[in-house]
């Protein structure tokens, strides 16, 4: 492994391309990623909404999930592994997937809308444009896909203007605060016994008796 990365290099070390950096960063382009985002969620939200309260609402809400059973069944899908996935397990669970879908749609449209916890939206949005495609249907699901792949990688800036950008302000402004306190030097208050000044028997003023009073009397006002 260390002939390896003597000859590859440590993949830790490798630097960012200057221009993915400044894309990744710049509040300019962040206008860019923001419609992208936007316009992917309202795409996700009419579709959910198609699904939860629309005309696909029977197919999906209803009568058993009937459309994903459907679909699932007579679908042309890209592999013989993934048609028997689709015949064995979501045709009898149709019910609660085609629930799940509709809601999953509109959740991920609503997340990257308003733009909250963006990264794990467009993750769950090719999740479920992986299973469309793979089960025979390709419609705009190569698009929408284009548009989580650059939203995701640019989730430095696609999500500021929104949620998760609120969120990260207020973090930014708890902690400058907090280090700012303690720069002050205010952590607590401040003891107040007095260390006592040590006294020996080879000092002048050395006395035992009042040296054994002078120390009970400390160590009761102490407890």
């Amino acid at each position: 492994m260390e002939n390896l990365e003597k000859l590859i290099g440590n993949p830790s070390s490798v630097r960012t391309p200057r221009s993915l950096y400044r894309l990744q960063r710049s509040k300019s382009a962040a206008l860019i990623w923001t419609a992208m985002r936007i316009w992917l969620g309202v795409m996700w939200l009419q579709a959910g909404i198609a699904k939860i309260w629309g005309a696909e609402s029977p197919g999906f809400m209803h009568n058993g999930g009937a459309g994903v059973a459907g679909f699932a069944a007579h679908g042309a899908a890209a592999y013989s592994w993934w048609g028997s996935f689709l015949h064995s397990f979501v045709v009898p669970n149709a019910g609660w997937i085609g629930v799940l879908v509709a809601l999953g749609e509109f959740a991920i449209g609503v997340a990257l809308a308003v733009g909250f916890l963006t990264p794990l939206a467009c993750l769950a949005s090719l999740l479920l444009l992986f299973t469309y495609v793979m089960s025979g249907t390709a419609s705009v699901c190569a698009f929408y896909a284009l548009f989580a792949i650059v939203i995701l990688a640019m989730w430095r800036t696609s999500s500021w203007i929104g949620v998760d950008g609120l969120i990260s302000g207020y973090r930014q402004r708890h902690a400058s605060a907090k280090a700012k306190n303690d720069e002050s030097g205010d952590v607590g208050p401040t003891s107040s016994v007095r260390a006592r000044e040590s006294v020996t028997p080879t000092t002048p003023a050395f006395e035992p008796a009042k040296e054994r009073v002078s120390v009970m009397s400390r160590f009761s006002s102490i407890n």
